[in-house]
């Protein structure tokens, strides 16, 4: 597959960004309505969406975007994957597309990057709807018993180690597989094999672990943004817990029969609640 798979609907196009990076925008409804900006998590890219974003084109302008190093988007110039570089990608591309106010719906690292951009730019965000991500700055003492839970962490980002496991996809198939088809999942598995992908998707989780995970986690409490905030989350998720949510002063709808994709899994559930919660 040398471009993105169709789906009814959408178009497909490249936004050159003043970071430098070329951002893959995969679009869908009236040009005039309200814009609601899709952003995916690990180890996916914009077909995360594919269940989503026909239902949401019916009253928004869907902008489903590739993250720097994903799907059809360029690699950072720099290398740089930091969490606030991701953040400084998506109001390049808002700025580039003269829009002032998004809905933002994320998944994963998608989601925490919307949280990052809400505190930096609350003006720019209308709404955040988060799916199966806990906020960046939630206390430590909620994330450290479960800490064991993200040795995946380390393996994937140690530079060698972890893009060697990334191209060669038999673990990542093992745990996309139960939640999706066997298509979808080569549909994420084939960019993943590219070396510059897979690189990445490593350099993703090292420069989190070594350059913003103690400076991330408990900077400001479990803050209050001045936007509307929902976390829809899928309960049977092996590393985050729906614990770690307790008390947060957030909507929060927990899914009992859903796993970290909770997206790819509960299709339906997650446009149901986007609509809802966008209208």
């Amino acid at each position: 597959m040398s471009g993105p798979p169709d789906l009814p609907g959408v178009t497909h196009r490249h936004v050159s960004l003043a970071t430098g990076v070329d951002m893959h925008v995969a679009e869908a409804g009236a040009a005039d309505a309200p814009v609601v900006l899709a952003v995916h998590g690990w180890p996916q890219h914009w077909w995360l969406w594919r269940g989503v974003i026909g239902p949401l084109a019916s009253r928004f302008r869907v902008l489903a975007i590739d993250l720097r190093g994903f799907g059809w988007s360029s690699p950072a110039p720099d290398g740089d994957y930091r969490k606030d570089r991701l953040v400084d990608d998506v109001l390049a591309l808002l700025d580039a597309e003269g829009v002032e106010r998004v809905r933002y719906l994320g998944h994963d690292w998608g989601g925490f990057t919307g949280f990052l951009l809400a505190r930096r730019a609350p003006e720019r965000v209308e709404r955040l709807l988060a799916c199966n991500i806990v906020p960046p700055w939630v206390s430590p003492a909620r994330v450290l018993p479960h800490a064991w839970r993200f040795t995946y962490q380390v393996v994937v980002g140690a530079p060698a180690l972890g893009r060697a496991i990334v191209r060669d996809g038999r673990l990542l198939r093992a745990g996309l597989r139960p939640s999706m088809s066997e298509a979808d999942v080569e549909v994420f598995l084939e960019r993943l094999r590219l070396p510059e992908q897979a690189a990445a998707s490593s350099a993703l989780y090292r420069q989190f672990l070594v350059r913003e995970a103690r400076q991330q986690f408990g900077a400001g409490g479990d803050a209050r943004l001045p936007m509307p905030v929902k976390i829809v989350f899928g309960a049977r998720d092996p590393a985050l817990r729906p614990s770690m949510l307790t008390g947060l002063p957030y909507d929060i709808e927990i899914v009992p029969d859903a796993s970290h994709f909770v997206i790819d899994e509960r299709p339906e559930l997650v446009a149901d609640r986007a609509l809802s919660f966008f209208s």
